[in-house]
């Protein structure tokens, strides 16, 4: 065989190689060596949502749609927990649904969160992890900025679900939870300070960490983080002097004492000077 001829067969059953591992690996191979070494993927990449759902998450997907129906806007498995988009006219009949038709009745948290990209300052430094620059609403989608969050628990059945719903922006308020999950009154309370989410229904929507008078939400992305240098903080305008203790006033004796002896003893050293002189 001549040189050329087998140089040319060689380069065949590479090629014949690359496209056979190309087909076992699917669409998450790097289409070229350029690709490989950005961690660049073709776009239709699925996204790792990790194991596979378990025979009872499909049973708890199943009873959630047959349930809620049409109050479901999106759902998705996520790394074994189940996340549930409902409509925010749904919220309060989500609570209903989970706690007497899927049996969790342990209420993990109710929380909110902020999608708005964070706010970059001195140009584009890079952070770790990577922000986004856009919006994104997470697993199971979403529209807008605010997010309400519950996560609950069946401890008898061993599953969980995560419900998620949109907010106005200019008015962010849903249902509230307190009268399914008694124990949703702080978080929501809590949520309110940290986003200003109203939440229609709940008996006492008040302050729980901050000073009544604080102004702004402190996890919202715009909060600026500069007002403790700008405008003292609240707690600690008024401060007043611990009282001393009965330590402290034989520890002020003490040196009050030492004190005395000090002066004494200049006082004697100052005298035998002057006898000196004379």
């Amino acid at each position: 065989m001549a040189p050329d001829e087998q140089t040319d067969d060689t380069a065949a059953d590479t090629e014949a190689t690359d496209a056979a591992a190309a087909d076992v690996a699917g669409d998450d191979t790097p289409a070229t060596a350029e690709d490989a070494a950005t961690g660049d993927t073709p776009e239709n990449a699925p996204e790792d949502s990790g194991p596979a759902p378990t025979p009872e998450y499909e049973e708890l997907a199943a009873r959630i749609d047959e349930l809620l129906g049409d109050d479901v806007i999106e759902a998705a498995h996520n790394h074994g927990d189940y996340v549930v988009r409902v409509r925010n006219e749904a919220w309060r009949r989500a609570a209903e649904v989970a706690r007497a038709d899927l049996d969790c009745q342990f209420l993990s948290f109710v929380s909110g969160v902020d999608w708005a990209p964070t706010p970059r300052e001195g140009g584009d430094a890079p952070s770790a992890p990577v922000q986004p620059q856009e919006t994104a609403p997470g697993v199971a989608g979403g529209t807008g900025r605010f997010q309400a969050f519950a996560h609950v628990q069946s401890t008898a059945r061993h599953w969980g679900v995560t419900f998620k719903t949109d907010l106005d922006e200019n008015d962010p308020r849903v249902a509230s939870w307190v009268d399914v999950y008694p124990g949703a009154d702080w978080h929501e309370r809590e949520c309110r300070e940290m986003y200003g989410f109203t939440f229609d229904g709940h008996p006492a929507l008040k302050a729980l960490y901050l000073p009544a008078e604080f102004e702004g939400h402190p996890l919202r992305k715009d909060f600026p983080l500069l007002a403790r240098t700008i405008k003292p903080w609240p707690g600690l305008v008024d401060v007043e002097d611990v009282p001393a203790g009965p330590e402290d006033e034989a520890s002020g004796e003490t040196a009050d004492a030492s004190s005395d002896s000090s002066d004494s003893s200049d006082s004697s050293e100052s005298s035998d000077s002057d006898g000196g002189d004379t």
